[in-house]
């Protein structure tokens, strides 16, 4: 959450001219309603169910396709089922990986955030999903970074070379 996955998703995507898929919005379109609403009226389980599905379905359809760059949840990769179809589907996952101060900066003013309460819970929930998001095949230290240099960065990486060249 804050990290910056739509901005450097869509600057990635454009510079390997792969399509790019936003999770998030997808699963508003399939639902009809924001993640917000969808929280508050049948809660987070309910949720996370639609999420996995949403995610198995573009995942399918990427194995079908060209290069895709898919921006994933902040909790999308917390959830065991989620990775696992992830790791099935042979898709290679890149962490942006921000300082948590920052990210706090940037969470503070946004008011469509479910899981964002207040600085104490965002760090819990930081904490938590750590883990998870240090299991991604790529790390990629961002922040103060500019959004370009932080996709050169994803272009460089080592986990990224045989993808990159198979768009």
């Amino acid at each position: 959450m804050g990290c910056g996955k739509t901005t450097v998703g869509l600057l990635l995507s454009q510079k390997l001219a792969w399509k790019f898929i936003d999770l998030d919005e997808q699963i508003e379109q399939a639902e009809g309603a924001t993640i917000a609403e969808m929280f508050a009226r049948a809660g987070e389980a309910a949720f996370r169910k639609k999420e996995r599905e949403v995610l198995g379905r573009i995942l399918q359809e990427t194995a079908q396709a060209s290069g895709r760059v898919v921006a994933l949840g902040g909790g999308t990769f917390a959830q065991p089922q989620n990775f696992e179809l992830l790791e099935r589907w042979g898709a290679t996952t890149i962490w942006l990986e921000c300082p948590v101060e920052v990210l706090l900066l940037r969470c503070a003013l946004m008011t469509h955030r479910p899981l964002f309460r207040d600085e104490a819970s965002f760090r819990q929930l930081y904490q938590e999903r750590l883990p998870f998001y240090q299991r991604a095949a790529c790390t990629v230290h961002t922040g103060q970074s500019d959004p370009e240099e932080v996709v050169s960065q994803v272009l460089a990486a080592p986990a990224l070379k045989g993808v990159v060249c198979r768009g």
